[in-house]
């Protein structure tokens, strides 16, 4: 299993900073069934339980840091506990699969129907291919307003974080999910109308009217789909497995 994720986004192509790949538990046991989550918290790990599925494949790593104990201190180290307890092994396919051709990106730009894919920022690593943030484009442009909605429409989200509209028709769309907006300058370099993404900070809104169209659409509901990505490749992979997944929001911002 590990191995087949790995295949598809090796680790090489992750972020200095990122802890992907195995978090908690042992390669060598025997996999009765996969629950698949964007966030590892208490909630997912009862998931897995019921569903007597003893591996979380997660895009977000439980163990961004060393921990200098076990306790119940805060959700991480409760979850680390409770993987242990019941036996269930955590493995997270983060940055590595926001990089791989075909991971995180892709699978959102797949979902706004846009074609003629390419990275925006194409890196090898280790002799490795992958990069960050994809640009691909529509058939026929639309209007901005109706880009919005279709934004709203497909990662069912209550709004989303805009400049000022367009006034010209949007047909080339930048995507970083996430927290994305390093890769602004990248987007508009790329000629794209429109830039997607999950998290901006309010001072890197300024500057853009009508050079690009910025769209935020919160962390969480642009990585939703990843998940998607996980079943995939573990369906082609691991054929026979059980793999579901996973039915808990672990989305921590609530909007009212």
């Amino acid at each position: 299993m590990l191995c087949a994720l790995e295949k598809f986004a090796p680790l090489p192509l992750q972020e200095d900073y990122d802890n992907a790949g195995l978090q908690v538990g042992l390669t060598e046991t025997e996999a009765s069934g996969a629950l698949l989550c964007l966030d590892v918290t208490e909630e997912v790990l009862e998931e897995a339980v019921r569903n007597k599925c003893n591996l979380v494949v997660s895009h977000h790593p439980l163990l961004f840091r060393g921990l200098k104990r076990i306790s119940d201190e805060n959700y991480v180290q409760r979850c680390v506990r409770k993987a242990i307890i019941d036996g269930i092994t955590i493995i997270s396919m983060h940055t590595n699969l926001d990089n791989a051709v075909g991971g995180v990106n892709y699978k959102i730009a797949e979902k706004l129907g846009l074609k003629n894919l390419q990275l925006l920022a194409p890196k090898s690593t280790g002799g490795v291919e992958g990069g960050s943030g994809v640009v691909g484009e529509y058939d026929e442009p639309m209007a901005a307003a109706d880009f919005v909605a279709k934004l709203k429409r497909t990662f069912d989200v209550p709004c989303v974080q805009a400049n000022q509209l367009l006034s010209r028709s949007i047909g080339r769309v930048a995507i970083c999910g996430g927290a994305g907006a390093f890769m602004m300058g990248d987007a508009i370099r790329a000629g794209a109308d429109a830039f997607v993404t999950g998290e901006m900070h309010y001072h890197e809104f300024f500057g853009h009217e009508q050079q690009i169209q910025i769209c935020v659409i919160g962390h969480y509901q642009s990585e939703q789909y990843t998940t998607e990505v996980l079943r995939d490749i573990i369906e082609r992979e691991c054929p026979g497995l059980m793999c579901r997944i996973t039915q808990t929001c672990t989305d921590p911002i609530a909007y009212f």
